[in-house]
């Protein structure tokens, strides 16, 4: 979130509205595709998936291919697969004889294909006309299909061919499922159709699913650079496409796409996205960021808040505490009046993690810059400005100076210490944990600026680097703004990869009149201002009937998923019951801001919530979500299971009674406790 500054409340203003800007950009983005398919079939009954992890050459063993006239077969855990080489159609079959459509044909004219050729269990052909080559195999129980180009162009491809009974799993913020002839998400007002996401930022995973029956399809692609999905309604039915481009420049002339058969649960992608993370090694766990770092052991069972005014002085955190908040991650904004170093120290005295907001995403003229993180010295600004190919600057959001160039930044570092003094100065108080906005979520950016060129690749790479040095050169407890999985290695937290952030959000958060604005100082109203949020916008948010946990499928134990700060607890009054529910559901942190006039009330609604919900997350914080469960047909009671029975939580979203448990509640047994925990948040006092 890049703030703005023309006092304490508006800089809040400007780096709010970088992150908006940022989002509706990353929405609507990039075309073609080079690709590699990756197919295998997971193990789940309707509804639920218990993630026992396959050995890495489990399932079926990898056969060679076998070429029928212009079709290629392959053997695939739990079935086979078949590619039918004229249009890169692919069509998936069941151990049990079912069919099951995996992709489309390609959006664009292949021309007639090459000759297929097989050696060493790959299958390879090529679209001379096209300049494409394509390879497959069948790899751990997966088909895995690459296609080169030799050219610069774009290709649209793979795409689900949805039927009535059908429904896509989308990781927008935690995780949807959307029936395929939902009336509401194929119209205009729920903000899918007719749009399209960036992997690399639109999107929390480069992992989606489609379920159709008892059986579905799961889409990897490990290489987020370069490729989008894309969403269209067509016949009632909405559909998804992924759109890559081939670009010499960016490095992604090769695509890669990964095609699993799964079950039927609606987290089977996800699921079978941590697996493939777990296969090759790429899933840094949160055992392992703690025994590097022990104060990453704080946030377990920690509730997170972003403290303005007298909150975020000692007599602030004090009071905190006496209200009965055990643990908690208390952040404040870059601005003129910083935690000073008593109330740092009362923090740390009752076990509080205690964190700056920063962005090194915007530039502006020191003299005239509207909050002190867009300031640099000497001539960051506008040496260190992304720039296009034609040397423009590529302007911050509303205009406000310019986005910076992460290249710029790291070759001047070694001389400059730019970063490092920034961070230095703004722990100096002794903060131990760290808010860096933008540089997990994206937008990545190419840059054509003299001296610090760089592709979206090198900015990825940058940003990682980056942040490994603030969580493990400088030891801190890093945090940053809606991480994406390529993102999850160096944090310990995230904020915003939580809700499902529709398009219409951005529009009302620009209304200061029904959202709030950056007055008073001190307590801003958007930050504290209730709001109800119109229909269609809560429906499309916080639906628990669309709501799946893909996100914690795949990373829970990994990094510590949060909402919004803009989106905290306090916010969305109609909204609270479901989003306990969530949060005990899914085993995350709930989001709160603080200010002098609602410390008393809000401290203690946080400390009630937390007496229910830390010792849950304590207990299962770094283990694995294994099970999801939707027990009824409409949704609205549903069951998580992590650690293998360490903890199994049933939350019900509806009115009426499910056995003994109310609607509007949740019971949670933690092992083999025999009575189960309750929590009914409207009866909180």
């Amino acid at each position: 979130m890049n703030y703005v500054k023309r006092n304490s409340s508006q800089t809040r203003q400007a780096r709010h509205g970088d992150v908006a800007g940022a989002r509706r950009r990353r929405r609507v983005r990039t075309y073609g595709i080079a690709a590699a398919v990756v197919l295998t079939a997971t193990t789940a009954s309707a509804g639920y998936l218990a993630m026992a992890e396959p050995p890495v050459d489990g399932g079926a063993p990898d056969k060679p291919p076998r070429v029928h006239g212009g079709n290629v077969d392959f053997g695939v855990r739990g079935g086979a697969a078949r590619v039918d080489t004229a249009s890169l159609r692919v069509t998936g079959r069941t151990d049990d004889g079912s069919s099951l459509p995996v992709s489309g044909a390609a959006g664009q004219r292949l021309g007639k294909p090459g000759k297929v050729r097989v050696e060493g269990g790959t299958a390879r052909w090529s679209y001379p006309g096209e300049k494409l080559t394509v390879s497959a195999r069948s790899d751990h129980g997966r088909l895995r299909m690459t296609v080169h180009s030799d050219a610069d162009q774009k290709l649209s491809w793979p795409s689900t061919a949805p039927s009535a009974d059908g429904a896509l799993q989308i990781p927008r913020g935690e995780g949807l499922r959307i029936p395929v002839g939902d009336a509401f998400w194929n119209s205009g007002e729920a903000g899918l159709k007719d749009s399209e996401a960036e992997l690399a930022g639109g999107l929390t995973l480069p992992a989606w699913g489609y379920t159709q029956g008892e059986h579905g399809v799961s889409y990897i692609v490990p290489e987020e650079v370069g490729t989008s999905l894309g969403f269209a309604s067509k016949d009632g039915r909405i559909g998804s496409t992924a759109r890559h481009e081939f670009s010499r420049r960016e490095q992604t002339r090769d695509y890669t796409v990964h095609f699993s058969l799964t079950g039927s649960s609606p987290v089977s992608s996800a699921g079978n996205y941590r697996a493939y993370l777990d296969e090759r090694g790429k899933l840094r766990s949160l055992k392992q960021k703690i025994k590097e770092n022990p104060q990453v052991e704080r946030l377990l069972g920690a509730v997170h808040a972003y403290a303005w005014g007298e909150a975020r002085t000692a007599k602030g955190v004090n009071e905190l505490h006496k209200l009965g908040v055990s643990r908690v991650w208390l952040g404040y904004d870059a601005d003129e009046q910083p935690m000073d170093k008593q109330a740092v120290r009362a923090a740390k005295r009752h076990g509080y993690l205690v964190g700056p907001y920063d962005s090194y995403a915007n530039g502006q003229p020191s003299q005239s810059a509207d909050n002190p993180s867009s300031k640099w010295p000497g001539s960051v600004y506008p040496d260190f400005c992304v720039r296009n190919w034609k040397g423009e600057i590529k302007e911050g959001f509303g205009g406000r100076g310019c986005y910076l160039s992460s290249q710029a930044f790291k070759q001047a570092e070694r001389g400059k210490h730019y970063l490092a003094d920034r961070a230095r100065k703004m722990t100096a108080n002794g903060a131990d944990s760290y808010f860096l906005d933008v540089d997990a979520a994206g937008e990545l950016f190419t840059d054509s600026g003299k001296g610090h060129r760089m592709n979206k690749k090198q900015d990825r790479a940058n940003r990682l680097e980056r942040m490994r040095r603030l969580s493990s050169d400088d030891n801190l407890v890093l945090g940053s703004e809606s991480a994406g999985a390529w993102a999850a290695p160096v944090l310990a937290f995230d904020h915003g990869g939580q809700t499902p952030v529709a398009d219409g959000l951005w529009k009302l958060e620009k209304d200061k009149e029904k959202w709030g604005g950056y007055a008073p100082q001190g307590e801003p109203a958007v930050f504290f201002k209730e709001v109800e949020l119109p229909s269609a916008l809560a429906k499309a948010m916080y639906d628990p009937a669309y709501r799946v946990p893909l996100y914690e499928t795949a990373l829970h134990g990994s990094v510590i998923n949060a909402d919004r700060w803009e989106l905290p607890y306090n916010k969305l009054p109609d909204q609270k019951t479901d989003r306990a529910l969530m949060s005990a559901l899914y085993n995350t942190p709930l989001n709160f801001t603080l200010g002098k006039t609602n410390l008393q009330s809000t401290g203690k609604e946080m400390a009630s919530l937390q007496r229910y919900l830390a010792p849950l997350h304590k207990a299962v914080g770094t283990e694995r979500m294994n099970g999801y469960q939707r027990l009824t047909g409409d949704g609205t009671v549903q069951r998580t299971e992590f650690g293998h029975g360490k903890l199994t939580v049933t939350a019900n979203f509806g009115e009426k009674k499910y056995g003994s448990l109310p609607g509007g509640c949740v019971d949670a047994k933690i092992g083999n406790e025999t009575t189960s925990r309750r929590l009914c948040p409207a009866k909180l006092s």
